[in-house]
């Protein structure tokens, strides 16, 4: 294994460690703070991926996905005021949505990979993105799911509120995951800027 994949695993790392703690903080009324640091494991994924290929990327979603079942782990065996800071679902969801988000960012990448420069990142970012939203906030707050956790209560989850405060009613998660989405849509943007700096640096580096 090229030493370089090392940096990628110990981003990915970094990265899924301090989402985890910040997602204990709210940010607004839709978000945590951890929403803005997650969606840059597909930037650490893509540039693997683009650097050292296929394979190297998916050993740095390996490893990013052994640490997130270690943090959520952790996470369950922790008390707050309203119970675990990590119930299972959410553990559940999160592990679910991260391998499945990030193995096919890993294929829809490769596939992409010589069209135009741009273009295998950001879409595969934007597939990946939707896919993890989808899963991660289904399988945790979903009512639909309650038998995976029946000690569990999301009834808070489903709530109907007017989608982001705007729209029309509909279980609050919905909006919880329209924001997180956004917000990951706007970052696939944001990591073109150093998905292009850091690949070039790497090319001119091995020229």
């Amino acid at each position: 294994m090229h030493r370089g994949i090392y940096f990628g695993i110990a981003a990915m790392a970094a990265l899924i460690v301090a989402s985890n703690v910040l997602v204990q903080f709210r940010f607004g009324d839709w978000l945590t703070l951890g929403a803005f640091t997650y969606p840059f494991a597909f930037l650490i994924t893509d540039l693997t991926n683009r650097i050292f290929g296929p394979s190297a990327a998916r050993k740095v979603v390996y490893s990013g996905f052994a640490i997130g079942a270690l943090c959520s782990a952790i996470g369950t065996q922790i008390m707050l005021e309203h119970g675990p800071a990590v119930t299972y679902r959410i553990a559940l969801g999160s592990a679910i949505a991260f391998m499945t988000a990030q193995l096919i960012d890993v294929v829809v990448f490769d596939r992409l990979r010589k069209t135009a420069w741009w273009h295998a990142p950001l879409v595969s970012s934007l597939i990946g993105s939707a896919v993890d939203t989808a899963l991660f906030f289904f399988i945790a707050f979903s009512t639909a799911l309650t038998f995976i956790e029946p000690d569990n209560s999301v009834s808070w989850a489903a709530e109907l509120v007017p989608v982001l405060g705007t729209g029309p009613d509909a279980p609050l998660w919905i909006s919880l995951a329209a924001a997180d989405f956004a917000v990951k849509v706007a970052l696939a943007l944001v990591a073109l800027v150093p998905m292009r700096f850091f690949s070039k640096l790497w090319r001119d580096a091995i020229a």
